[in-house]
């Protein structure tokens, strides 16, 4: 204490006084000016938490108060991963996030299936599952899919993608053991017509159907005849059957037949010849609302058998040869509820202006319509534009006579057109300049592969309608075109072949020549790449010493 106090009555030490050496020194070295830092004083400090709030070391949970069922409430509104985050708070959390989620996807390989039963013991409300198996890995077997049924007792889709170990006898035991199915989903599997049968024999509630890819379908009989796939019990409640990528597909003949209250049926890439297939349908079924067709054997006379559906409203006819006009003309005339309609012609001329004049003439209450490879003219999209007062959405695309003339129609006729798309058609600015004084409704244009289409009508458009949203791919075209004219100009120096063998930059609807505009435009956009590639080497190459490269960043493999 003594010597406390003695220091204390010292005086303050003389100022420091710095000479002519210190005080350069001072000047070249800046020190960083301090940051005054504030003390609370007793009195605003912070005092000891409350038992009912602690801040520190406590388990209070503030959720705690808060029912399960919000809880859980709250757990489905965020994404996959959140949902995992939340069930590593705390034991609580796990369980109730656990128990909330209805939807499951698994990586369905064989190292799975004794991890089955603890999973769906916590996920025990699982209605949604989807067993997924890479192709160069070992899926789940006929026991997994056992076990799946068994534990998982309120599932009510299942979707199956590459699990090629399970077999017919699994999907039987599979079907007897959830009766409560309603939509099955199978792709590139290798089951068949007995494992399908199963299904809809034990299944009273399926409603849905889609299969893709079902290599099991191709193996034969004992007799050397396939089994067709009948319609059972199941098939009463069938409102949706999806066939997607079938040799055999005409074995569902019976079952699309036998499905009395089918809505939508979908076929795409299926072989064989369907007209008597969908003729048999229409007699037992006129209830069909959808309709999709793609790259089937399928003529006039199937589509003449859909035109006995009036109840349809959604119809795809897309890469399909065998139909023309008169199949077009059958159905508008009897099925004119029709709100979507999409045509893609494969550019073989059969259907043109005379079958898109009766879509216009009887379906007054289309919405939306979809034009790929057909050729309309202006007598045509006038009577559209005329009958279909309600057309909101329209796209042609691949079409050489959709010019100038068509779209400024199009912009006076089509009053409630609010989204337009256009694509590998002879139009120029002009004819966009026509959409900006038409259609009153108009909020997107979207603008691809129209080579006389330029940047500029981009500025005037946003400047006239500054509401309209317009995309377009103006920048590409140019920047295929610029490459393939250096491409030319590097030919004439060199001499080596002449400048018109060279014409893979035009843009046009022939897929050849879409082709050679991309690979245009790659090389437009990698050409600076591969540029920098080659300054890299020399730099790295100018760099090395010794053997030893001294470039921060090792490129490539060298020897040590």
């Amino acid at each position: 204490m003594g010597q406390s106090t003695s220091s204390l009555s010292h005086p303050p030490p003389p100022p420091l006084t710095l000479t002519r050496r210190h005080t350069t020194h001072t000047r070249r070295r800046r020190l960083p000016p301090q940051i005054p830092i504030w003390v609370a004083p007793k009195s605003t400090q912070f005092q000891d938490p409350s038992p009912d709030f602690p801040l520190s070391n406590s388990t209070f949970d503030p959720t705690s108060d808060l029912p399960d069922e919000c809880l859980a409430h709250i757990f489905l509104t965020l994404s996959s991963l959140d949902r995992k985050s939340c069930s590593l708070v705390c034991k609580r959390w796990y369980t109730i996030e656990g128990q909330s989620r209805t939807r499951l996807s698994l990586n369905a390989t064989a190292q799975i299936v004794p991890r089955l039963p603890d999973l769906f013991d916590r996920f025990d409300s699982v209605t949604k599952l989807a067993l997924r198996c890479d192709r160069r890995s070992v899926s789940v077997c006929d026991e997994g899919i056992l076990m799946v049924a068994l534990r998982c007792r309120n599932l009510m889709r299942l979707k199956l993608r590459g699990c090629r170990q399970v077999t017919d006898d699994g999907m039987t035991a599979f079907s007897r053991n959830c009766k409560g199915l309603r939509k099955l989903s199978c792709g590139s599997c290798d089951f068949g017509t007995k494992g399908l049968n199963s299904v809809i024999e034990n299944c009273e509630k399926l409603e849905e159907l889609s299969i893709k890819r079902l290599r099991g379908l191709n193996d034969q009989g004992m007799m050397g005849v396939m089994e067709p796939i009948s319609g059972g019990i199941g098939a009463k409640s069938l409102r949706s059957v999806c066939l997607k990528e079938l040799y055999n597909g005409q074995v569902f003949g019976p079952l699309i037949i036998g499905a009395k209250n089918l809505k939508s049926l979908k076929l795409i890439k299926c072989m064989g010849d369907w007209d008597r297939v969908l003729g048999l349908m229409s007699e037992s079924n006129d209830g069909l609302v959808e309709v999709h067709l793609e790259r089937l054997q399928v003529s006039d006379v199937g589509l003449s058998a859909i035109a006995s559906c009036p109840k349809l409203e959604i119809l795809h006819v897309v890469k399909a040869p065998d139909c023309s006009n008169a199949g077009v003309v059958a159905v508008t005339e009897k099925c004119r509820l029709l709100r979507k309609v999409h045509i893609d012609g494969w550019r073989t001329n059969r259907i043109g202006d005379e079958g898109l004049a009766a879509l216009g003439k009887y379906c007054g209450n289309l919405q939306e319509l979809v034009l790929i490879g057909l050729n309309p003219t202006v007598a045509s999209l006038e009577v559209i534009a005329s009958g279909c007062k309600n057309l909101e959405r329209l796209a042609l695309c691949s079409s050489e006579t959709i010019r100038d003339a068509e779209i400024s129609c199009i912009a006076s006729k089509c009053v409630a057109l609010k989204k337009f798309c256009i694509k590998s058609c002879p139009i120029s600015d002009n004819g966009l300049e026509a959409l900006a004084f038409g259609c009153p409704n108009l909020v997107k244009i979207k603008v691809k592969k129209c080579k006389e289409v330029t940047n500029d009508i981009l500025e005037w458009l946003k400047e006239r309608r500054e509401s309209l949203v317009v995309n377009l791919d103006v920048d590409e075209i140019e920047a295929a075109d610029a490459s393939a004219s250096e491409g030319r100009g590097a030919q004439e120096d060199g001499g080596s072949e002449p400048p018109e063998a060279d014409n893979h930059d035009a843009i046009d609807v022939h897929p050849r020549a879409r082709n050679g505009a991309r690979s245009s435009l790659f090389r437009a956009k990698f050409g600076s790449l591969m540029g920098r590639s080659i300054a890299v080497r020399a730099l790295r190459r100018w760099s090395s010493r010794n053997g030893r490269c001294i470039w921060p960043y090792k490129l490539c493999d060298e020897p040590s």
